[in-house]
């Protein structure tokens, strides 16, 4: 138990983790982009998609934390487990089909600029994720959690 003079006082590991997770997960596709394309990318360090997921690492760091924080067994590591999955599956499932469904969209887009005066919105097409992306995501933020939890 941390006393009242412990200098980590009125810090939260569960969200202090979930949000190191998705940042350092966000700038690893900065870093990625920047290697391979030479030139920065902005994007990458807001934008969803991509390896790894920073939802995957952020839902995962937050529930790990919360399980060596709270217990494995307790109510509230069960609701964040819970809400854990719900957001992986809908980045492997919903996004994802969001995603490709843009990309059909823009290359029709594309196609009807030939025969038409069009000023298309291109749509983001990198929405979700591949079932790689999150369970590497997933294990690095259970990584970070167990890591760096106090």
């Amino acid at each position: 138990m941390i006393d009242a003079a412990h200098p980590l006082v009125g810090w939260n590991p569960p969200l202090a983790l979930a949000l190191l997770a998705m940042l350092t997960a966000q700038a690893f596709k900065f870093v990625t982009a920047l290697v391979r394309r030479r030139r920065a990318d902005f994007t990458r360090l807001v934008g969803t998609g991509g390896m790894p997921s920073a939802h995957a690492a952020s839902v995962t760091a937050l529930s790990t934390a919360v399980g060596l924080g709270q217990g494995w067994d307790s109510p509230l590591f069960g609701v964040a487990a819970f809400f854990s999955l719900v957001i992986m599956y809908d980045a492997t499932g919903i996004r994802r089909a969001a995603g490709m469904q843009a990309r059909i969209l823009n290359r029709m887009l594309e196609e009807l600029q030939d025969y038409h005066t069009l000023k298309p919105e291109r749509l983001s097409e990198l929405l979700g994720h591949t079932p790689l992306e999150v369970v590497v995501g997933a294990v690095y933020g259970a990584l970070l959690a167990l890591a760096l939890h106090p």
